[in-house]
């Protein structure tokens, strides 16, 4: 492999512009539950439409937009339009609840809001309004409201459109003002070092932390992963993964789009039945998911009899892969050429892969080896020290996938990336002997279920607003489907009543539907050191042996 990839340098919007002359009449975007396919030709077109759309709204290189959808034509458009303009897209969680919407819009900065109608049970006109009730009554541009004061165009991307927005096609109908000779001009502006995308990520404190990350750091991350994967122009990769998600919008969309591959997204949220229905009639040659995504699909009624010979290789990530599943996913399902990815958010976002022609063992037991041109160490907790094989640490990295930073948090960023450039992960790993890293636990509270990362604390300061709780305790509990699952110890103030069931409800009104506990305990201590500390790995451990969780604690 060469020392320096050909689009060291480049843009997003750079890249694009070689990958849609190098291959124009090759499949770039599919999306076949919306009835949308693009050659690179007519995508390029499209993203040029909708990049003239954003400067005709006053959207210029460095200005904010944020996107709040799920997996739609639209979404993969604007990601590679504003990056061609120097503007940066803010990702935020379709999940979202008031609760997290308002701290994000808030926190970002955004000029202009992206968002979609609704989606199954959310209501995501009516849930902007909550936040945002001046948006109704506002001219559309003008919009002047001091919690989100940057905030000025508000675009819907389907349906009727309400009053104070407007909508997808309006904006495209805006870009027939601009001129080619102003795209191009705009064009021009950004640098590979430039940051392109805002992803929110849970960090070390209770609120979402906001990685900056540049056209470089994920460019280079979805050159080398997807060469990990020995992808080519040929290449025609099944990304069922959420876009808000570096997952989604660097390893799946970039990571097709650098190597001229086709990307197909089965639906606008995961459904097994739908991505297997891609796979076969798209002839995906790749396929991205966490374990939990491939357990569904292979535990999908339909999935006897498919035609899936198509596929070879793929990511899985997001949290550990059992042996068993490693062995469907190669024996039923043919992806013999699975790799296992491993980061995080602030690393852009892999830094660790297996490579296909890997031993299962490998697979399942580690998380690769270093991708290209990155340094990574596992250092001792108390002293920093830089620890040999087989010693467990803190593992950290340093080179093209560190982040430029988290947004207007200094404090926090110097927390994340030493003087001399080393990200620290807060995970515990060893190095094996042969190379590849083994992760074994996390030094951060972090709980990870089901592939998103959650912080507790979060949940805890929101269960605070409950009228009746008094303290609370958030922790992470095994299990076999979703890695983790979360539990919430409560106790009541003096002579109010609730029920485990009305503090799951009060989370479910706020809260995205991942970080709702399963389990709630009503109690009336908590175990505590001397100095009142609440010992969260004591309720780990009675719940663990309440629920009868340890076998699969062991796994």
């Amino acid at each position: 492999m060469a020392d320096k990839p050909w689009l060291d340098d480049l843009t997003i919007g750079g890249v694009l512009n070689s990958i849609s002359a190098r291959f124009p009449d090759h499949d770039a975007l599919v999306f076949p539950a919306a009835q949308y396919r693009s050659s690179y030709s007519e995508f390029k077109t499209d993203v040029d439409a909708a990049a003239k759309g954003l400067l005709a709204l006053g959207i210029n290189k460095e200005d904010h937009i944020g996107i709040w959808a799920t997996n739609v034509p639209e979404w993969v458009i604007l990601q590679m339009a504003s990056a061609r303009i120097g503007a940066i897209m803010v990702t935020i969680n379709p999940a979202y609840r008031p609760f997290e919407l308002k701290y994000v819009l808030a926190q970002s900065d955004v000029k202009a809001l992206f968002l979609i109608d609704h989606f199954k049970t959310s209501d995501y006109f009516g849930i902007f309004h909550e936040v945002c009730p001046e948006s109704a009554k506002s001219e559309p541009g003008k919009l002047n409201t001091s919690a989100f004061p940057k905030l000025r165009w508000v675009i819907n991307l389907r349906g009727e459109t309400p009053s104070g927005m407007i909508s997808w096609n309006t904006l495209l109908t805006k870009g027939f003002e601009v001129r080619d000779a102003v795209l191009n001009e705009s064009a021009e502006k950004p640098q590979a070092s430039d940051r392109v995308n805002i992803q929110y990520t849970s960090g070390t404190t209770g609120f979402p932390k906001a990685a900056m990350l540049t056209h470089r750091n994920i460019l280079l991350n979805a050159f080398y992963t997807s060469g990990n994967q020995g992808f080519t122009e040929d290449d025609r990769v099944c990304i069922p993964v959420p876009f808000y998600h570096c997952f989604g919008c660097v390893l799946g969309i970039l990571g097709a789009m650098v190597r001229g591959a086709a990307m197909i997204v089965p639906a606008e949220h995961f459904c097994p039945t739908a991505t297997l229905d891609a796979i076969e009639r798209e002839k995906a040659t790749a396929i991205y998911g966490v374990p939990t995504m491939f357990v569904s699909m292979l535990e999908d009624p339909t999935f006897a009899g498919r035609n899936l010979s198509s596929l070879r290789t793929g990511i899985m990530a997001g949290a550990p892969c059992l042996i068993e599943i490693m062995r469907r996913v190669i024996d039923d399902m043919g992806v013999h050429q699975i790799t296992i990815g491993y980061g995080l958010t602030e690393a852009s976002p892999v830094f660790t892969q297996t490579r296909i022609d890997d031993p299962v063992e490998v697979r399942v037991n580690t998380v690769g080896s270093p991708i290209p041109h990155v340094e990574i160490k596992i250092i001792e907790l108390e002293s920093g020290k830089e620890l040999g094989d087989e010693e467990q640490g803190e593992i950290c990295v340093r080179g093209h996938v560190v982040m430029q930073g988290y947004y207007k948090d200094p404090e926090g960023t110097e927390k994340a990336i030493d003087k001399d450039g080393w990200l620290h992960s807060g995970d515990l790993a060893l190095r094996r002997k042969d190379g590849n890293y083994r992760i074994t636990g996390r030094i951060k509270d972090m709980v990870i279920r089901g592939g998103e990362n959650i912080y507790p604390r979060e949940i805890e300061e929101y269960l605070f607003t409950h009228p009746a709780v008094e303290q609370v305790s958030v922790v992470g509990v095994p299990d076999h489907k979703f890695g983790e699952e979360l539990c919430a110890w409560v106790q009541l103030k003096s002579g109010a009543r609730a029920t485990g069931d009305e503090i799951r409800n009060y989370c479910r009104n706020r809260l995205a539907h991942f970080k709702v506990p399963r389990y709630v305990r009503i109690v009336e201590a908590f175990p505590q050191t001397v100095s009142g500390k609440i010992q969260k790995f004591k309720i780990r451990e009675q719940m663990i042996n309440e629920l009868g969780l340890n076998e699969v604690k062991s796994i």
